[in-house]
């Protein structure tokens, strides 16, 4: 095959759909640690693990995301199913979380206080740590309403990204979205402001003047940043209870020494969030991001129509934090085990079946002679290798080479499984 050949057959190669990659062996022992991480910080907390399925019908993320947001207009994969139902794989955890709440009937079990982890979808312009197919850590604590609870979800959040390493380069950023009438008489604020300025705004902002407002308060669009700039503030329209609950979490987080930003343009659009909303922020990766973000929910079981019930969670791009932590368990270094002659094949098999049953990790290659077994221990990074051979066969015993050392001692199977944890 020539040159050129050669080149349009590596071009005319499967390639990954744009926006998903593949998680090499390297790349997922970053991702499981960050996973494992969580799932064991959560658990100390009292979170226990769940999942929900991959896809929902459409519903229930355009009913809670609502359908102005930019991920139900823009971002959602969804597709008819052969049953002509519009099914919607999901772009967030939450949604899903909260209809398992309801329709599992768990409203007996609050507070629900669950960890969950895996793939999420949304359709936008993959970037550095972001991708169409990514992956969330979450935790929601459903059926609270204490100002403790808002401090806890908090407290895991920073214990997770303290045990990554990832606590340094990041900033806790908070603010309060009050009650339902603090956020009604703030939206009539922002209304009558933005009203005023309509031919100024975007087109997505005049869309989401009447329906949305608070939604302008992100807008990417830079006439709408400078517009936003001079908006009314928040804190302006906070009812009593409104303060004295923020102020509550605020004290909680100072009595743990959880140091935070108050960002009084940090907004969540949705009605149902109230109360809370944070970002922990980091500039680590380039253009400033959130790595965990989240907030307080309180009306988003309603929605959903199940009971008024209240929440708070957040959930955590674990690729993002992937590229930030440090601290990975470094790749356990097998035990090479190496048969000399036909005669110790079958022994050899049988010695690594037994020993990875003691949860020993053992490499065994399918072929080769000793020179070449040898040479695949070394590549592997292999702490030491047991050679087997005919001799060794008829005392029950083996030659177990210390391959740091570079020393090897005979020893007898029988004392095999001691010498090795001796090893470690």
């Amino acid at each position: 095959m020539s040159d050129e050949q050669d080149g349009e057959y590596l071009v005319s190669l499967p390639q990954p759909v744009r926006g998903t990659h593949d998680l090499l062996p390297e790349d997922f022992r970053r991702h499981a640690h960050v996973r494992d991480t969580a799932r064991d910080i959560a658990a100390r907390f009292g979170y226990a693990e769940m999942a929900t399925p991959i896809f929902e019908f459409t519903e229930v993320f355009a009913r809670t995301m609502g359908e102005t947001s930019d991920v139900v207009s823009k971002e959602m994969y969804s597709f008819d199913s052969r049953g002509g139902e519009s099914i919607t794989l999901r772009p967030e955890y939450t949604a899903g979380i909260c209809r398992s709440f309801i329709s599992n009937g768990l409203q007996q079990n609050v507070p629900f206080k669950v960890f969950a982890n895996g793939p999420m979808f949304r359709y936008e312009r993959p970037q550095k740590g972001r991708q169409r197919q990514f992956h969330q850590i979450d935790l929601e604590c459903i059926g609270s309403p204490e100002a403790k609870a808002d401090v806890e979800v908090i407290a895991v959040a920073a214990s997770i990204l303290n045990s990554l390493g990832v606590m340094g380069s990041c900033t806790l950023q908070i603010n309060t979205l009050g009650d339902a009438e603090s956020r009604q008489a703030y939206r009539a604020a922002l209304v009558e402001y933005f009203g005023a300025h309509e031919e100024q705004l975007s087109e997505d902002s005049k869309n989401r003047l009447t329906r949305n407002p608070l939604r302008i308060l992100d807008s990417k669009d830079k006439g709408d940043q400078v517009l936003v700039k001079d908006a009314p503030v928040f804190t302006d329209y906070l009812n009593d209870f409104s303060t004295e609950f923020f102020a509550e979490v605020l004290e909680g987080l100072d009595a743990l020494g959880i140091s935070y930003e108050l960002n009084r343009r940090l907004v969540r659009g949705l009605d149902y969030y109230t109360h809370t909303a944070f970002e922990f922020v980091t500039t680590a990766l380039g253009a400033q991001g959130a790595v965990i973000a989240g907030g307080r929910y309180d009306g988003l079981i309603e929605t959903l129509g199940g009971k008024p019930t209240p929440g708070i969670g957040w959930a955590g791009g674990i690729e993002r934090l992937a590229l930030l932590a440090e601290n990975i368990p470094d790749v356990i270094r097998p035990i090479a085990i190496i048969p000399v002659g036909d005669a110790a094949v079958q022994p050899a098999t049988k010695l690594a079946y037994e020993l990875r049953n003691q949860r020993i990790s053992i490499e065994l290659a399918f072929k080769g002679n000793v020179g070449k077994r040898m040479k695949r221990a070394n590549k592997l990074n292999a702490r030491a290798a047991i050679l087997i051979g005919e001799d060794e066969l008829a005392k029950n015993a083996c030659m177990l080479r210390d391959l740091d050392a570079g020393t090897q001692e005979e020893i007898q199977i029988s004392d095999l499984g001691k010498a090795l944890e001796q090893l470690k």
